[in-house]
């Protein structure tokens, strides 16, 4: 699955979500067989590593604007989610 992985790796969010929710129907639709709802139960797995993945990258990125007495921006620390 090297191969796949890169092209995976490549897609945006928006694009590897887009394909993600695409397995999930295919394989609710149970006319998949054995061998191909478990490679893509395979891809699925990987889509969704890297949808997880570009989600806490994302997460790390986005800082909190500190505002003072005032109300004006003080400047900005990063992002706790806690």
């Amino acid at each position: 699955m090297g191969q796949d992985a890169d092209i995976i790796s490549e897609l945006s969010f928006e694009d590897a979500l887009k394909r993600l929710e695409a397995i999930v129907q295919r394989l609710e639709s149970g006319e998949e067989t054995l061998d191909n709802s478990i490679r893509l139960y395979s891809e699925g797995d990987a889509l969704r590593a890297q949808c997880e993945k570009r989600l806490k990258d994302a997460q790390a990125r986005i800082e909190k604007i500190g505002l003072g007495a005032d109300g004006r921006p003080t400047g900005a620390q990063p992002f706790d989610a806690s």
